[in-house]
C-alpha cells in the first residue's frame, strides 16, 4: 500500500476509520524528511495493514500547531483512534519496524483502559478547578 496524503479536513476521519495509522509530518523544504519519506515508502509496502498517512505541515499549520508538532519529520501512530507513539526525527528503517512491531502488539484493552484513567483524573482536577 502506498502512502496517502491528508489534510486538517480528513486528519481524525483517518485516524477513526483505519485501526493502525501511521502520520509521517512532513515539508517540502526539510531534508531530513526527504531522506525519511524512501523508508516511509518501502515500509508502507511490506505492512499493507496499515495506512502510511503524509501530512505537510506548511499546508496544514493549524493541525501541526494543534497536535504540538516541533520538529519535523515527526512520526506518529495511532491505534484504533489512540496516539500511542509520538517521535520527532527520521528513523531508520530498522527503527521504524521495531515501532510497527510494538504498535501491533499492543494490548488495547489495557490502552483504553489507561486513556480512560487520564480521562477521569483530567476531568476530577478540571472540576476541582472550578
Amino acid at each position: 500500500m502506498a502512502t496517502i496524503d491528508i489534510n486538517a479536513e480528513n486528519f481524525e476521519t483517518t485516524i477513526s476509520d483505519n485501526e493502525i495509522v501511521l502520520v509521517d509530518f512532513w515539508a517540502d523544504w526539510c531534508g531530513p524528511c526527504k531522506r525519511f519519506g524512501p523508508i516511509y515508502e518501502k515500509s508502507s509496502d511490506q505492512h499493507r495493514d496499515v495506512v502510511y498517512a503524509k501530512l505537510d505541515t506548511d499546508a496544514n499549520q493549524q493541525l501541526s500547531g494543534q497536535l504540538g508538532i516541533e520538529g519535523i519529520p515527526t512520526l506518529m501512530a495511532f491505534r484504533e483512534g489512540v496516539m500511542v507513539f509520538n517521535q520527532a526525527g527520521a528513523l531508520p528503517g530498522p527503527a521504524l519496524e521495531q515501532v510497527i512491531d510494538a504498535v501491533k502488539e499492543l494490548d488495547m484493552d489495557e490502552v483504553h483502559a489507561q486513556v480512560a484513567k487520564l480521562q477521569a483524573e483530567h476531568g476530577e482536577h478540571a472540576d476541582a478547578e472550578h
